[in-house]
């Protein structure tokens, strides 16, 4: 579904972070970007999400290169982001955030999300992280979009909603269909991935993951 051919990455002509890198991501599959802080795993999302394009290479949607598709379409059409800040419209209540890029019934991706009803009106301010971030994922859901891009989805939250947040990760995955990418520096949470693609020396290798091991 998504491939990335000899790409490299630098901020600046002098710091280069991603070099060479080749991998491949198919869909009803989660994969863990695992690395330290800083080693340019959100700066690989980005690129996969067409918010940044490479200094060299390509990345590939369906075999075609994003940037003929237009990075706004490619965003549009085929990439849902999960941010670890969540991202959403605080002004706007449960339902009303979800229902700004809804292709699917909203209420069905809110009940997934185990959200419920007496929350969809309320303001997301007024929600704890656990319960904002499930909003988050539940939009990710309802856009209906075959690639879920999630930055440290778990990153704020307590080891109980962390693992609820990672099982909805791996449904979205493996019942629904859908390439879902995950950053993430916790191991832990990585052994739950069907593929690990570990940072060494500017690159990425991938590894078959515990989960997907048994």
């Amino acid at each position: 579904m998504l491939q990335i051919v000899d790409m490299m990455y630098s901020y600046t002509d002098y710091n280069t972070v991603l070099e060479n890198v080749n991998l491949n991501f198919e869909k009803g599959k989660l994969y863990a970007i695992l690395g330290q802080s800083g080693c340019g795993k959100t700066t690989m999302l980005s690129l996969l999400g067409g918010l940044d394009s490479p200094r060299k290479g390509k990345i590939l949607y369906d075999g075609t290169d994003i940037k003929e598709y237009g990075l706004d379409k490619h965003r549009q059409d085929h990439v849902a982001f999960i941010f670890q800040g969540y991202n959403l419209i605080e002004y706007m209540t449960v339902k009303e955030n979800v229902e700004l890029t809804a292709k699917l019934p909203m209420e069905e991706a809110l009940e997934k999300v185990g959200l419920s009803r007496e929350l969809w009106n309320r303001n997301v301010l007024k929600l704890s992280g656990g319960q904002q971030q499930r909003v988050a994922i539940a939009r990710g859901i309802a856009s209906n979009k075959p690639v879920i891009l999630a930055d440290e989805p778990t990153g704020n939250l307590d080891e109980d909603t962390a693992k609820g947040i990672m099982e909805l990760l791996k449904k979205s995955a493996h019942e629904e269909g859908r390439c879902v990418i995950m950053v993430t520096h916790s191991s832990a949470l990585a052994k739950e991935a069907d593929v690990v693609c570990t940072y060494r020396d500017k690159r990425f290798s991938a590894e078959v993951g515990e989960y997907a091991k048994e």
